[in-house]
């Protein structure tokens, strides 16, 4: 049974600790330019009882850097929290990747990890029913190696584009500035790829009870290039050691009215108590001859690579044993982007991908600014030799590479580059825009596969959270949703109808994928009559549950660590 005074009592951290800090500095306060502070409590006026004078300089000095102490926040995965640690070789593949890191086994690099929520502000709370950000940085020594993905092994839609759709989707209404759950559904069930996603969102993960209990996923397909430059795709896989474990809505209600930082506190507590968490990275490997022969596309971000067909290789483990000394300096000046590669490791097709190599560098370039690199978080610590091309911009503060000379070609064979590490040549084609519907339209196989790997109680607490969250959404949206869960499976779509209250019968069940911008076009229309706000739904078979809700945790976190028998890894 459930601790509802503290449901996160479940974790294992412990009593909190003090929240006293008491961390001081040495000799007197000093303003900016060195000199010290004459006077901290006593503004400078023409009077006892007289107006403030612009010559005290400190109270102009410390008001208006105040001003300016808040940097743009993420547009999204603006809360987030992280923490340093190393990872460790303990496998062999050397046999598909030349990567420095790979090396040999046993072989140590430091790491910075963050994690996240997505949609809400750097204000919201921890405990939300949403994706988590899952982000590692290895400091290797041939540069920084950035993975940047989620703790689910997909995402909502396949092309870049809808990417600041879904942005404004799953944000605030321009008119109201509240959430709107039809806004979101609307988005969602208007592209049938992303069933997936939302599958795993509603389902008993969606509320991960703290970032130390869930998986972490590239959900990308990259690439490795071993020594005789031959080619294979992979995807990144970050098994958490603790296990997984989650948040029921009902548990999660009473955590965000407690503490809004559940899991930041967790992660930090856990790691000052030396509970240092781990994680096994491994990879799914695919020859460029297996994508080639796929009916599906393997650059599909909606889809997963089924595990029978490619069973996962261990790589390393990821153990996160400092906390930052400093949250602002290290955590939220933390620019990671998918961009930041090394020799060995290399970019895949994916449409996703290949547009968030430009869109993540260019966000941190607004949010941090031009030489963000040389925050020591982002800085390539195990470089022996950093020697960066780029100069001048604002907050150039490493020197700007002194008198070197700035141009190449030049007579004096500065600036040399590394034609060797050239990756083998991609395959490409004609340019056009291409309707990816026609080539793949495969959006209910495995929507139907995960809810069948799941347990009766699973399915159940996942169609009651879908009810839940769709709030006062039109019927319309409703009856889409409907739609797109029958189709992957019947018993599916009719869970779901049920939890809402509504007769499937009166629900359009007919109609096949869509193969083509203008039958999706079509298929999104169907109901336009039924386009009116509904009533927020409780579902009846949630009448009775107990305080803590529908518990489906494993009895063992920890036996849902190994792939092999996760069933919500297809």
């Amino acid at each position: 049974m459930a601790d509802m005074t503290d449901p996160m009592a479940k974790n294992g951290v412990g009593d909190h600790l003090p929240s006293r800090n008491n961390v001081v500095g040495e000799g007197p306060m000093t303003m900016a330019n060195g000199s010290p502070v004459v006077d901290n409590q006593d503004t400078a006026t023409a009077g006892v009882r007289g107006p403030v004078v612009l010559q005290d300089a400190w109270n102009i000095e410390k008001q208006a850097h105040f001003n300016r102490e808040v940097i743009p926040e993420r547009r999204m995965h603006a809360k987030g929290w992280g923490a340093f640690g190393d990872f460790t070789v303990t496998q062999d593949i050397t046999d598909v990747s030349h990567a420095k890191i790979f090396s040999e086994v046993g072989k140590k690099c430091e790491i910075f990890m963050r994690f996240s929520t997505v949609a809400g502000e750097r204000g919201a709370a921890d405990a939300e029913r949403d994706i988590r950000g899952f982000a590692a940085r290895f400091y290797t020594e041939d540069g920084n190696w950035d993975v940047v993905g989620n703790n689910t092994p997909v995402f909502f839609f396949r092309d870049p584009k809808k990417f600041i759709d879904l942005n404004h989707a799953v944000k605030r209404d321009p008119r109201t500035n509240l959430r709107s759950p039809n806004t979101n559904f609307d988005f969602w069930t208007s592209l049938p790829e992303s069933l997936l996603q939302t599958t795993i969102i509603m389902s008993d993960r969606g509320i991960p009870s703290s970032f130390r209990f869930m998986h972490g996923f590239s959900s990308h397909a990259y690439s490795m290039v071993n020594a005789a430059g031959v080619r294979t795709w992979v995807k990144f896989h970050f098994r958490s050691q603790q296990g997984i474990q989650n948040l029921t809505d009902q548990e999660a209600a009473t955590v965000v009215g407690q503490d809004r930082e559940s899991n930041g506190r967790d992660l930090y507590e856990a790691i000052e108590k030396g509970q240092f968490p781990q994680w096994k990275l491994y990879i799914q490997t695919m020859t460029v001859e297996q994508a080639d022969a796929m009916e599906t596309n393997p650059f599909d971000l909606t889809k997963m690579w089924p595990k029978k067909d490619f069973p996962l290789r261990e790589v390393g483990i990821l153990e996160l044993n400092r906390n930052a000394e400093n949250y602002f300096a290290d955590v939220e000046q933390a620019a990671f982007t998918p961009q930041n590669i090394v020799p060995g490791i290399g970019y895949s097709p994916d449409r996703m991908l290949q547009t968030r190599l430009f869109a993540y560098g260019d966000a941190a370039r607004y949010r941090t600014g031009i030489n963000h690199h040389q925050i020591p978080v982002n800085q390539p610590k195990g470089v022996g030799c950093p020697h960066s091309f780029h100069r001048d911009g604002q907050m150039r503060v490493d020197g700007n590479r002194g008198s070197e000379l700035h141009y190449e070609p030049n007579s004096y064979g500065n600036w040399a580059d590394s034609p060797q590490l050239a990756e083998p040549t991609q395959a490409g084609g004609d340019i056009a825009m291409y309707d990816y519907r026609a080539d793949d339209h495969d959006y209910y196989t495995q929507p139907g596969m995960l809810w069948r790997a799941m347990t009766p109680e699973q399915q159940l607490v996942t169609c009651e959270n879908t009810a839940r969250a769709m709030g006062d959404a039109t019927l319309q949206v409703k009856h889409r949703y409907i739609y797109n869960c029958f189709h992957a499976d019947p018993a599916y779509g009719e869970g779901v109808a049920k939890a809402l209250g509504i007769d499937i019968s009166t629900v359009d069940l007919t109609g096949t994928p869509a193969n083509s911008r203008a039958e999706w076009l079509a298929r999104n229309a169907v109901g336009k009559e039924l386009d009116q706000p509904t009533k927020p739904t409780e579902p009846a078979t949630a009448a009775d549950l107990p305080p803590a809700g529908r518990d489906t945790n494993a009895a063992d976190p920890k036996s849902l660590s190994s792939w092999e028998d996760d069933p919500y890894l297809l």
